[in-house]
C-alpha cells in the first residue's frame, strides 16, 4: 500500500485540477463542464480507460447538488 500512496502522492499534483470537492459554484460548473467533455470521449464505453474519472466526477457532482441545490417539490 506505501507504493501506491507514493504513486498518487507523485500525480496528485497533476490530477488535483481536475479532480476535487466543489465547494462553491464556479468549481461545480468547472466539474459539469469536465463530466460532459468525458462523456464526448468515454460515451458507454464501460472499458474506455476514462470510464471511472467519469464516475468519480458523476459522483463529486452528485454530493454537490445534494448539498446545494434545493430539490423541486411538486405543487
Amino acid at each position: 500500500m506505501v507504493a501506491e500512496i507514493q504513486t498518487a502522492q507523485d500525480v496528485w499534483p497533476m490530477l488535483a485540477p481536475v479532480v476535487f470537492v466543489p465547494h462553491e459554484e464556479s468549481e461545480y460548473q468547472q466539474l459539469v463542464e469536465m463530466l460532459d467533455n468525458l462523456i464526448d470521449v468515454v460515451g458507454e464505453n464501460e472499458d474506455h480507460p476514462l470510464a471511472s474519472l467519469m464516475e468519480v466526477i458523476g459522483v463529486l457532482i452528485e454530493k454537490y447538488e445534494d448539498e446545494h441545490v434545493p430539490e423541486l417539490t411538486e405543487v
